[in-house]
């Protein structure tokens, strides 16, 4: 994910070299999650199994191999590149510590910020409201 022009001055000036170290160092090019490879286009269904390309085994959303997909259910299936990103485990772009870093794919990467972003969100919503009640009277859906 691309880090926010605000948010660039937290993290430091080697970013670019910590994170390739922990995505293609430490996780081998793949996501510490699922093991989705780093560049493989790869099909995906909207349960999270997918088809590797190397054996052509289909695997479950953390990476388990798992039966064989009925034909039925390969017409919900799309193609997607994986790329990996250096994911802050506690959400603070300030602790670097490798314990707090993980190689994620993009998929893997929304799936744990999930809970933050719901979170950013309510208090998005808050304060618009609070905005709206301050210069335009009580807020009405």
């Amino acid at each position: 994910m691309p880090i926010r022009p605000e948010l660039r001055w937290l993290y430091p000036i080697d970013w670019a070299q910590l994170s390739h170290a922990i995505r293609f160092g430490r996780a081998g090019g793949r996501c510490e999650r699922c093991r989705r490879p780093h560049g493989a286009v790869v099909r995906c269904l909207p349960d999270g199994r997918w088809r590797e390309a190397e054996d052509g085994r289909w695997r479950d959303g953390d990476g388990r191999r798992c039966a064989a997909v009925k034909v039925e259910e390969l017409a919900a299936a799309r193609s997607s590149r994986v790329v990996l990103a250096a994911a802050h485990l506690d959400h603070d772009p300030t602790n670097n510590h490798p314990r707090n870093l993980r190689s994620l794919c993009q998929r893997c990467h929304m799936l744990h910020d999930r809970p933050h972003h719901l979170a950013q969100r309510r208090l998005t919503y808050r304060r618009r409201w609070a905005l709206g009640d301050l210069f335009t009277g009580p807020y009405w859906r």
